[in-house]
């Protein structure tokens, strides 16, 4: 599993970088994006934290916390469906810091950071772990993490490619892993009857159970 999340996970990192680097990105910078209250700069500054975050957390301190699972690392979150809850606003600010240094920088650092990780992914031990550093004082297992980040990339690779009109989508095995994820965080948070009737009878799906994100 370790040499399959990693592949799987630097397969969609490469993806991400190449539709980071296309002109249709650059061009439509200032334009508003998919997502309500994003620009495209903000979508790709997201959308490219997704691979320079593995490494800023692989430089990390870790002192030995229980590891919280990348199940646990969503259904947790609160107001994701609200536009101005704290959760959203964080994401928006930090997005956009990382959108200010203007497309091809975004998509320089983007491209350097997963030749990096190309190789420093496969030399990491099957138990490393990360800092998670906007939770302090969390920890995640190095594998569990880029599940998470598997999830990031599968959702919004699509949202910008969507937002320039580009037809570029994660690798099957990407969204594969972002669907087991989210499905099992959507359990934990709801139980499984709510999920139940999420797949199965959408009239009584009264708190839309599936939606984690």
């Amino acid at each position: 599993m370790t040499d399959g999340i990693r592949n799987v996970y630097l397969q969609a990192a490469e993806k991400a970088v190449g539709l980071l680097a296309g002109e249709k990105v650059a061009s439509s910078w200032t334009s508003e994006s998919a997502l309500l209250g994003m620009s495209v700069g903000g979508l790709a500054g997201h959308l490219a934290r997704s691979v320079l975050q593995v490494e800023w957390f692989l430089d990390g301190q870790v002192v030995g916390a229980e590891p919280v699972s990348p199940v646990r690392y969503y259904a947790r979150l609160v107001g994701t469906s609200t536009p101005e809850s704290a959760l959203n606003v964080g994401v928006r600010t930090r997005s956009e810091e990382t959108a200010a240094a203007g497309p091809e920088t975004v998509a320089d650092q983007a491209r350097a950071a997963w030749e990096r990780l190309t190789r420093r992914l496969s030399a990491e031990p099957v138990d490393r772990r990360v800092e998670v550093l906007h939770r302090p004082g969390e920890e995640m297992l190095l594998d569990g993490y880029l599940q998470t980040r598997c999830v990031e990339l599968a959702v919004h690779i699509e949202d910008l490619a969507l937002s320039v009109g580009s037809d570029c989508r994660a690798p099957d095995a990407a969204v594969a892993i972002a669907v087991d994820v989210l499905v099992a965080a959507a359990r934990d948070r709801h139980g499984d009857q709510a999920v139940l009737h999420a797949l199965a009878r959408r009239e009584r799906d009264v708190d839309q159970a599936l939606r984690v994100l």
